[in-house]
Parts: C-alpha cells; sequence; structure tokens
C-alpha cells in the first residue's frame, strides 16, 4: 500500500479554498468600513451657530486629516484587494467544468443489471471476451485507441467478471471496494501541480520564508514594540519619562504647560528645519504687548523666563507655539498658524498621561491644575484669561470692558445670567459687540451644558447607615442649566431622592433599563440609563471634535491629598435638551462608589466636580461621610423585625386599651412578600444616609 498526492490541476477544489480563506479577511475589514461611526464625536449632538475664527479653515483642515487617518485606507486597500480575489476565485468556480470520480462498479463496467443471474453473468462476458479481446480487436485511430488501452479496458473487464463469479476476488470487492484488495490511499491537495513542479518549488520555499521568517516576526515584533513603545495613556514612554522628570508636587497651569512641551511626539510636526524657522517671530509676537495683559500670549514674567532658558530646538519651539495658541496670537505666517494649532491635541494627549502620574502622587494642586489645563487647551485660553472668550466674537479688551474695574475674572454664567439690557450695556457698542455679534454670543452661551450640582450624598445600597469598609456610592444630584436659562423650573424635591431598585432587577442595578421621562413639552419619552451623550464642545480653535465630559473626586483639604480617585460621566440617563435645543431642566444622576474607611467616625471632603471642555464650569462643595459602628446598623435590623400586635390578637386589644389607638398592620417580611421587598423601605433608607455639607463635630 502506497500513497498517492493529486493535485487540483483542473481548479476543482483550490478556489473554494482561496475563496474561503480570503472572505475571512475581507468580509469583518469590509464590514468595518461600511458601518456607521460609533464614536461619540460622531453621535453627539452640535452646537447650533455659524461662528467661525479668522483660521477656521486651517483647523478645518486639521480636523479632517484626522477623521481620514480614523478611516484607515489601508483596510480600505485590502478590502478592495481581497474583493478582487474572491471574485475571481467565484470566476473559476463558475465557468470550471465538473471532474466525476466514478466509484469502481463492476455492473458499470460490465453494461449489466445487478439483478443478472450468475449464467446470465458468464454469457455476457463471452460475448464481451470475444468483443474486445486484445488478440482480436485492432485500435481505432479515430477514437485516439491504443493497444494499451485496449489491453486496459479487457483486463478491467476480466477483473468486473471475477468480482461477481470468483469467491476470492468478490471477497475483496466487497471488503475494500475494489478486486485487487486494499489500495493505495491518494492524498488530494487544493493546489495547483505547477505550483510545486517544473522548477517552482523553489518560489514556494521562498514564500513560506517571507511570511513564517520575515513577515510574521515582522508583524509580531511591530505589536510588541508598539505596546512597550506607548504608555498606557497612548503617548511615548519617553515623553512620559520626561512628563514624570517635570512633576512637582506645586505645580500650577502654567508649570503643566512648561512640562507638556517635553513630549517627543511634536517630532513628527516640527521636523528637520521646522524645529528652528521662525522662532524669533513667535517668540517677539508672543512676548509683545497684549491688550488686556503685559504680554500678547497672556503669561507671566516667570513663564517668559522659563522660555528664555531653554535652549534652541523643538522643545524651545513647542513652548513658544503654545503659548502662542493658549494667547490666540497672530503670527501671520502660514506655517506657524498650522503648527500653532497642529501641536494642541498632542500637549491634551499628553497632559492625561500628566494626569495620571498626578493621580499616582496625589497631591491635589497638581491634579486640578491638570484638569483646568485640559480646559484651556481646549478653550485656547491661557491661565489668566478671562472666561468670557470663550464666547464667540468676545476679545480680551471686550472682556475686560465687561469686567470693568473688577479684581476678579467674571465667568460666562455670571455674564448669561445678568439681564438682557445689562449684558448689552456692558458688550455692545462701538469698539465692542454689535448687534449681531452680540446676538450670536448669546445664542452660543444659551447651549453651553452647565451642570448645576443640586444635591450630593453617600449611601450604601440597600441600607440605612453606613458601616466601616462598606461599598459607598456618592450621589450626585444636578440639572443641565445652561448660562442665561429662563423660566428655570424649581426642583421637586422627589428628583432629589435615590430610590434603590429591587432585588430582582438586574437591568436597573446594572444601568440597562429604560426609564420613561417628561420631555420638554410634557410628553413621555423612554430613554436608556447613560445614554444620552452631551453636545460637542464649543472650541472652534482646537483642532479635532470633542465630546464634553465631567469628573468627580474627592480631596482631603486639610492634607491637600487625594481621597477618592476620579471617576468619569460622559453619559447620562435623560436629555439635556429638546429637539428644538431648549433645556429640559431634567435631574441627573451621577454615581461613584469605593470603600468606606475602617474606622467610624465623621469623614469631611471636598467634592470636585469638573467638566473637562468649559472654563469656570466646575463645582466645588464640602460632603460629610458618616460611618457608623456595625452594631447599629445591626440594632436597626432587628427593631424593624419588631412588629406592632396585631389588631384582632389578645396583645393587640390590649395595646388598644392602653393607647386608645389602634395597632399599625404588621410588617411584611422578605418571605411573606418578596414582590413588595426592596421598594418602600428602601425609599426610606436613602434618606437617613444624605450626609452632604455636613461640620465635622
Amino acid at each position: 500500500m502506497s500513497s498517492d498526492y493529486s493535485y487540483d490541476d483542473q481548479a476543482q477544489f483550490f478556489p473554494f479554498f482561496i475563496l474561503t480563506l480570503t472572505g475571512l479577511v475581507t468580509l469583518p475589514v469590509t464590514y468595518s468600513l461600511l458601518q456607521s461611526n460609533k464614536e461619540d464625536s460622531h453621535l453627539a449632538p452640535r452646537i447650533k451657530t455659524d461662528y467661525k475664527i479668522r483660521h477656521g479653515d486651517v483647523v478645518a483642515s486639521l480636523r479632517a486629516t484626522q477623521k481620514r487617518k480614523q478611516r484607515k485606507v489601508k483596510r480600505a486597500l485590502v478590502a478592495i484587494a481581497g474583493w478582487a480575489l474572491m471574485g475571481f476565485m467565484g470566476y473559476l468556480i463558475m465557468t470550471t467544468e465538473p471532474v466525476v470520480n466514478k466509484i469502481w462498479n463492476p455492473y458499470d463496467i460490465l453494461g449489466i443489471s445487478e439483478s443478472f443471474t450468475e449464467k446470465q453473468i458468464k454469457s455476457h462476458y463471452k460475448r464481451l471476451s470475444v468483443k474486445f479481446h486484445p488478440d482480436k480487436v485492432r485500435p481505432d485511430v479515430s477514437k485516439n485507441e491504443t493497444v494499451e488501452s485496449l489491453n486496459d479496458n479487457y483486463v478491467e473487464l476480466t477483473k468486473a467478471y471475477q468480482a461477481l463469479t470468483d469467491e476470492d476476488v468478490r471477497n475483496n470487492y466487497i471488503q475494500f471496494g475494489h478486486p485487487d484488495g486494499k489500495q493505495s490511499f491518494s492524498i488530494g491537495i487544493a493546489l495547483p501541480k505547477f505550483i510545486v513542479s517544473d522548477g517552482n518549488g523553489k518560489y514556494i520555499v521562498l514564500l513560506y520564508t517571507g511570511l513564517l521568517g520575515v513577515l510574521l516576526p515582522y508583524l509580531v515584533g511591530s505589536w510588541w514594540y508598539g505596546t512597550k513603545k506607548r504608555s498606557k495613556e497612548g503617548v511615548l514612554m519617553e515623553s512620559a519619562n520626561n512628563l514624570f522628570r517635570q512633576y512637582d508636587e506645586d505645580m500650577d497651569e502654567s508649570g503643566i504647560i512648561w512640562a507638556l512641551s517635553a513630549g517627543k511626539e511634536y517630532d513628527n510636526v516640527l521636523k528637520g528645519d521646522l524645529a528652528d524657522s521662525g522662532l524669533s517671530k513667535l517668540e517677539s509676537r508672543i512676548t509683545a504687548e497684549g491688550e488686556a495683559s503685559p504680554f500678547a500670549a497672556g503669561f507671566s514674567v516667570k513663564d517668559k523666563e522659563r522660555l528664555e532658558d531653554l535652549e534652541g530646538g523643538v522643545r524651545r519651539k513647542v513652548l513658544g507655539l503654545l503659548w502662542a495658541y493658549l494667547g490666540r496670537v497672530e503670527l501671520d505666517d502660514a506655517a506657524l498658524t498650522k503648527a500653532k494649532y497642529d501641536i494642541a491635541p498632542i500637549a491634551r494627549a499628553l497632559n492625561q498621561s500628566f494626569a495620571a502620574i498626578s493621580l499616582a502622587f496625589g497631591n491635589i494642586t497638581p491634579i486640578s491644575g491638570s484638569f483646568l489645563a485640559n480646559q484651556h487647551i481646549v478653550q485656547a485660553l491661557s491661565p489668566k484669561a478671562s472666561p468670557l472668550l470663550q464666547l464667540p466674537h468676545v476679545t480680551p479688551r471686550i472682556a475686560a470692558a465687561v469686567e470693568g474695574d473688577s479684581k476678579t475674572r467674571m465667568t460666562v454664567q455670571q455674564f448669561m445670567d445678568l439681564p438682557d439690557g445689562q449684558r448689552r450695556k456692558l458688550a455692545v457698542g462701538k469698539g465692542l459687540l454689535s448687534e449681531k455679534e452680540y446676538s450670536t454670543c448669546v445664542s452660543v452661551g444659551k447651549q453651553l451644558p452647565y451642570l448645576r450640582v443640586a444635591k450630593a450624598f453617600f449611601k450604601v445600597t440597600g441600607e440605612r447607615v453606613i458601616i466601616p469598609s462598606s461599598l459607598v456610592t456618592l450621589v450626585i444630584k444636578g440639572r443641565f442649566i445652561p448660562p442665561g436659562a429662563e423660566n428655570v423650573p424649581a426642583i421637586n424635591e422627589l428628583d432629589l431622592e435615590d430610590v434603590d431598585p429591587a432585588e430582582d432587577d438586574l437591568d436597573a442595578l446594572m444601568g440597562r433599563k429604560n426609564k420613561t421621562i417628561k420631555g420638554a413639552d410634557g410628553k413621555p419619552i423612554s430613554v436608556e440609563e447613560q445614554s444620552i451623550l452631551p453636545p460637542l464642545a464649543f472650541a472652534p480653535h482646537y483642532a479635532r471634535d470633542h465630546t464634553p465630559k465631567w469628573y468627580a473626586f474627592l480631596s482631603d483639604s486639610k492634607q491637600g491629598k487625594m481621597a477618592v480617585p476620579p471617576f468619569t460621566f460622559d453619559r447620562f440617563d435623560a436629555p439635556m435638551f429638546d429637539e428644538q435645543g431648549k433645556p429640559t431642566f431634567n435631574m441627573q444622576t451621577l454615581k461613584a462608589q469605593f470603600a468606606a474607611p475602617p474606622q467610624t467616625g465623621h469623614y469631611t471632603f471636598v467634592m470636585h466636580v469638573i467638566c473637562d471642555s468649559y472654563v469656570g464650569f466646575d463645582t466645588k462643595m464640602e460632603v460629610t461621610l458618616v460611618v457608623e459602628e456595625a452594631a447599629k446598623a445591626a440594632e436597626m435590623d432587628v427593631a424593624d423585625d419588631i412588629s406592632e400586635p396585631d389588631e384582632d390578637s389578645i396583645a393587640g386589644q390590649m395595646h388598644a386599651l392602653k393607647t386608645g389607638q389602634a395597632p399599625q398592620p404588621k410588617r411584611r417580611t422578605q418571605d411573606e412578600s418578596d414582590d413588595e421587598s426592596g421598594t418602600d423601605d428602601e425609599e426610606d433608607d436613602t434618606s437617613d444616609t444624605n450626609t452632604d455639607t455636613e461640620d465635622e463635630s
């Protein structure tokens, strides 16, 4: 017995093989290209305005370039090549005639029916022998017959006759399917034979060497090097190390901006001669006298000295461009202007890495500074600039005129909350805003999502008190009330409660349950919890589409340390604006869970709720966490189990005689009424753990 290798010379199988293999790659790649973009920046609504800055075309171009990178042209090329190969394989399948491999059958060879008797078979064979015996028949050239083919045909007839008449041969046929007994098996290879014949074998060896010896190690090495080359925040490890060396526990926003200039990612933007070209012009522009500050870039003397202390090169130019971007300094140079807007997203990515480093140290000053620096990068504002510059058409000179002689900066909320007549008096006039510019300014201001916190408290789900080391939930209740909003409804006290879901309501516990709320028109609408996106940040200078995020964390004001790390909130459970763009004033619920302290007592924290996209839209308030002894919780549970006597019992009648009142109905236990557990009782539980803004005593 031997084994034979049969190749697919007639293209019967290898097109199916290649079609299947190519489809496993092509179909997922095509699906990823055709499916709608599910990134938040593509799903979130936009603030309605036609306002554009002077260099809006440069910013739009950089945004478009980033979107093209996200589409990944390589995937499109792979999909096109895959579909072309699949089409060719489909053509081969449709045009190739199938080859039918017949099973060896003695009846078919002899041309008789299976109902023939042995006598009839012998008689039929004798006639065939006379007709096809090699000694009695001559090859017919017109039929392409040869002596060998005639001999083979007669041998087949003889084997078929013996398979039906000879006992030994018949046993071989029955057992092995062939009169000669067990045959050699054939291994089919779904490739054409020419691939490994006629000297083509060396090319196959080269192909496998390239795939397994070069391409595969390269892909694995690139992936491994990429994972080691970048930090978890996506920045180069060399940049993260530089930020770590720049860290200081007393760093303010200006110091953070100086540290961000140490990133290596800027080398891709400022290649070659771009590192030094235009540096003197850049520095002369940012150090010139500003409209409302000593320097046009809005930095301090210390910041200027830091810039001058740096040696020439990429970092010095990056720092100058960063201050030109934050100060909105006109550079009157196309290359410098493009670079100014191009480095801002890089600085923000580096700032996220710096925030992670600051969180590891736990000092609240650099942590807060990193969040504030993020706001200023998105809004293109220097640390000392007026928050009013976030509004369209407002310049430093107009902001100074609005603020007047006040020593403190006016926030967007304070400006927008002024009566319209007073606002106009401050902002509209000769050298100030025109009526059209004022209308655009106010229109955008009334669309900004400002989260106003109404209440914050601690609780443990299903419990009345908080015991040491329990899983505590910080519940923050607030409404999105845009600056300048009118006819704001009063807060419904019921909206400030946080009712625990039933124990068996898994959807509610996991935050997947749909709930019904009322829209601005009073009609109920159904929304999924944590599914509503805020409008994209109004940031005309930032060369990316950015979805705002809110961070909530607790700090210890006495030690200046982080107490509970930040929790991120970028989706909400109720619409902020209706279809007409009007605010809904829906109550939003933000929750963050952490472990309670291991000791009992009153713990006063400072709660920070910071928006990463707008300057001055933050909330800071004191909250107090009361941790009780575990014995107190046990006592309350025992008290709940002790019920009043039933009205129709003797004890109940005695109670009525003594007090003059009928006894209260017996409280049901969980075993008696599973349907009512976790509802009414839990509503009472939440109010007892409301510890917001209590003073330490």
